[in-house]
């Protein structure tokens, strides 16, 4: 049944490219995901989970990755423009929104799997890919794992899982700052007993504190992301991709260094880390500051970083 499901995705991808537009049909079943004016919810069944993303636009693919605690839509303000240059393909990991909630899977070779799964499924041989904090770590390990089917990768405001990460504080010195939910979501259960039905709380504080500029994340968007991961499933998931750190890091002492072109797109805070970390791990590379911005690059600086996305796999 699986194969079957599969074929039938695949077929749709193949009459999609006869007719230009390089992706699957959009799936017709009902879903609440938000609507973007110019692109099409699709559907994908690959490594053993069903996929959502979004598409639109023409030319090269370029695959977008997002991440914690958000979904496709963190990049709904640059997909108008890049889909002027791109056809760009914006996907919920697995774990995340629209898509699956598997029991497990969640190391980050796994998710690039799925990833390069879909973008055979598209018909694809080659693509762009850009990652934001998750799907950033996601975007690197598609690099290191299938460099053949990667042109260039973009990587914004964090890497991959590395020993760097253990020696994170919980309990930072006066003035200094803890990404206390590393350890939070790494802990079994628990999150989903506090957060279930209350997941807005989590995301005004995260973009209250680590946000230049709080407001430029919206009221909808706000909505959007409390509501993705408001079940107790949901939250389940997206811990997953916390705890299967160990084994990403495990599996980053395996690659090589990155072979496909890489950008590094950091905020002020990350900037010095990609300066000092990429040297090791990628054999071409460029880092852009994006002044202005916290965390959340794409929402805070929409127009540098459509620019500097355009610039780079243009």
């Amino acid at each position: 049944m699986e194969l079957n499901r599969r074929r039938v995705f695949a077929l749709g991808a193949g009459a999609a490219l006869a007719a230009g537009a390089g992706t699957a049909a959009a799936d017709t079943s009902k879903h609440t995901e938000p609507e973007l004016a110019g692109f099409r919810h699709n559907y994908a069944e690959v490594n053993g989970v069903r996929l959502h993303y979004v598409t639109g636009g023409r030319g090269e693919p370029l695959v977008l990755l997002p991440g914690w605690p958000q979904t496709w839509w963190l990049y709904n303000k640059i997909l108008p423009a890049l889909a002027t240059k791109f056809r760009v393909i914006a996907v919920d990991l697995r774990g995340m929104g629209g898509s699956d909630k598997p029991a497990g899977g969640f190391d980050k070779k796994t998710m690039a799997t799925d990833i390069h799964e879909l973008v055979k499924v598209l018909g694809y041989d080659k693509v762009n890919v850009v990652g934001h904090d998750l799907g950033s770590m996601v975007a690197f390990s598609f690099a290191a794992n299938f460099p053949e089917a990667t042109r260039k990768v973009a990587f914004m405001d964090v890497l991959h899982p590395d020993e760097s990460f253990y020696q994170i504080p919980l309990l930072p010195r006066p003035g200094g700052f803890s990404v206390w939910w590393f350890a939070f979501n790494q802990v079994l259960a628990l999150p989903e007993q506090l957060l279930t039905g209350r997941f807005r709380y989590m995301v005004d504080w995260l973009f209250a504190n680590t946000a230049f500029t709080p407001a430029a994340i919206d009221e909808r968007s706000r909505s959007i992301y409390a509501r993705a991961y408001n079940t107790s499933e949901a939250i389940r998931a997206s811990n997953g991709w916390y705890q299967a750190f160990h084994q990403d890091i495990a599996d980053g002492k395996t690659y090589a260094k990155l072979v496909p072109p890489v950008l590094g797109l950091a905020s002020v805070s990350s900037y010095d880390q990609f300066l000092g970390t990429l040297p090791a791990v990628a054999n071409q590379f460029e880092v852009v500051r994006v002044d202005g911005s916290g965390h959340w690059l794409a929402e805070e600086q929409p127009d540098v970083v459509a620019r500097e996305i355009t610039r780079f796999f243009g």
